[in-house]
């Protein structure tokens, strides 16, 4: 299996496709990333890739797993990533 692209790769990647200085694309990135931080209590959503949803978990009982003995664990709020239809056809393609 290939090794994830790291920032700098999708920054050049980006910037020989599109033909624009590095320096644009990384402030385009990097406003991007800010709105997403903003907006993503609102649910913030990327075109054809997914959206970031706050969801709010119940308390439930759990087990450490290293004794066995049954604890609480409380509720919080969470942040998933929920993947697009789109993203998914893509990259596992269609059933």
């Amino acid at each position: 299996m290939a090794k994830a692209m790291t920032k700098s790769a999708i920054i050049n990647h980006l910037a020989g496709k599109l033909e624009l200085p590095k320096k644009k694309i990384v402030e385009t990135l990097e406003a991007i990333t800010e709105l997403a931080y903003k907006e993503a209590k609102n649910a913030f959503t990327v075109p054809g890739l997914g959206k970031l949803v706050l969801v709010n978990r119940k308390a439930r009982m759990g087990r450490n797993p290293a004794t066995g003995e049954v604890i609480k664990i409380p509720a919080k709020r969470v942040l998933k990533f929920r993947i697009g239809k789109a993203c998914k056809d893509a990259v596992l393609g269609k059933k």
